[in-house]
């Protein structure tokens, strides 16, 4: 499948898997060419570069090269092309820049290398200075306006849900759907209209207090970070994690001032963003006492755990977030480590249910949690795990991904549909909204109708003895 557009006056998908150089691909421009190129803000680190040895382990578990195949839209391309940038043999430019467009950040290839590059470094530098020194198109910088502008702030957000939930409700969304001119307008547009979820009451308001006590003897205090898109669209996943700590002996604090967690901006190289962002959600949970803050949106933990290292160079909050880093913990990864109290009731009456779970990336690549996620479903009496086939492979969601780049995300999503489906399980698991909102979108098209629930909702019914 090719995605990009191929009219580019520079064309680098052809470079071969072997050391090769800018110029001698494009024989047409002269070595004395005036290439732009990385400025000296944190460009991609040349130390780093080197550590890769081209061995071509990242390919297969790259979703972007299974998908377009071509050796610049995978990781060891890329990393090709930053090294090319970096000695002047490469223009950082249009061309150049859709193939680090094309990476999903899954960072599936950093747990495959066997020589430790730290891929992810890599493309978190680079992304900013894309942003940064390559002009966009307009139709690229009005999608990218609205996803920035929007997301991350929870004011601007909420106003829109009255005529999205009108959308909904009066039958509009069918109508659009019907006609099939939407994707034919705007492919972005129509992807994000896609995954759109069902607006419902409880989207429309907070329910969570600002201290909620632990059930019984109180274990431990712990902050609760509520999410953006989360708060929104997935509140129900939100109450059901609170109850589930309290239900464990926790003790749960949620400062009000809380906003976005950066993921979304950081991300996508909007640096300045996300670390206004990081710095209002530092502060908010100053002087709460708490031993650890939970997350449980897969995305949001990986950035909540790299604050140290967004942040290294800001004197004033350098160590602040270094130490509110080392208290982030997904809430799977919590609860596997301090244990559960609260007793399990099945799920289903006389039978074993069958759940598949949804390794989301940056849970399993970015936080190397996978284990936990799994015993904490076991416990539950009558579940019965199955496995997927090609686990570890992103689903295409990745942040705003499947909106920014529609065609690869849609190839990922049926492909990762199809595996869920095909171990017969009844329910699947997913622990990001992100991954719920692409797989629930393939499961339509599909016609496929299976429960889908956050791990936390599954051991807040068993606690509470809901059925599904």
């Amino acid at each position: 499948m090719q995605t990009f557009d191929q009219s580019s006056e520079t064309n680098l998908n052809q470079i071969p898997a072997k050391e090769s150089n800018f110029l001698d691909q494009n024989p047409h421009l002269e070595p004395s060419a005036n290439f732009p190129g990385f400025d000296q803000n944190n460009p991609p680190p040349p130390d780093l570069i080197n550590t890769c040895v081209h061995c071509g382990f990242c390919l297969a578990t790259c979703p972007s090269y299974r998908v377009i195949g071509k050796e610049m839209d995978s990781p060891r391309g890329r990393i090709y092309l930053m090294d090319a940038i970096n000695k002047g043999e490469a223009p950082l430019a249009k061309a150049t820049s859709e193939h680090f467009d094309s990476c999903l950040g899954c960072l599936a290839c950093v747990t495959t290398c066997p020589s430790g590059v730290q891929y992810d470094r890599l493309i978190a530098a680079t992304r900013p200075q894309v942003e940064r020194n390559v002009p966009r198109n307009l139709g690229d910088r009005l999608i990218r306006t609205l996803i920035f502008s929007l997301f991350p702030y929870l004011d601007r957000l909420r106003p829109l849900l009255v005529p999205l939930y009108l959308y909904q409700k009066l039958g509009i969304k069918n109508l659009v759907r019907s006609t099939g001119l939407l994707p034919k307008i705007s492919p972005r547009l129509a992807a994000m209209e896609s995954i759109l979820p069902e607006i419902n009451s409880s989207a429309f308001q907070d329910n969570l207090p600002t201290v909620i006590p632990a059930q019984g003897e109180k274990r431990y205090r712990v902050g609760m970070i509520l999410g953006c898109v989360q708060r929104l669209f997935f509140s129900p996943v939100n109450e059901a994690t609170a109850r589930v700590l309290t239900a464990n002996g926790c003790e749960v604090i949620i400062p009000k001032s809380q906003g976005c967690c950066a993921a979304l901006p950081e991300h996508q190289g909007q640096t300045e963003q996300s670390h206004v962002l990081i710095k209002q959600m530092i502060d908010s949970f100053a002087d709460t006492g708490v031993d650890a803050i939970i997350i449980n949106a897969a995305g949001c933990g990986h950035t909540l755990k790299e604050y140290g290292h967004i942040m290294r160079d800001d004197p004033e909050y350098r160590d602040k977030a270094k130490e509110f880093a080392g208290k982030v913990r997904d809430v799977q990864e919590f609860l596997a480590e301090v244990g559960l109290t609260a007793h399990l009731s099945p799920l289903v009456e006389g039978e074993d249910l069958t759940i598949v779970y949804q390794d989301a990336c940056h849970l399993l690549h970015g936080q190397k949690i996978s284990i936990q996620p799994r015993e904490l479903l076991t416990q539950i009496p009558g579940v019965k795990l199955r496995e997927p086939v090609d686990a570890a492979l992103c689903c295409g969601s990745a942040g705003v991904y499947n909106m920014l780049q529609p065609e690869v995300a849609d190839e990922l999503g049926q492909q990762k549909v199809q595996n869920l489906l095909n171990t017969g399980a009844t329910v699947i698991a997913s622990a990001n909204p992100g991954c719920s909102l692409q797989i629930k979108k393939h499961l339509e098209l599909q016609g496929k109708q299976v429960t889908l629930k956050h791990p936390m909702e599954l051991l807040d019914d068993s606690i509470r003895g809901v059925k599904i």
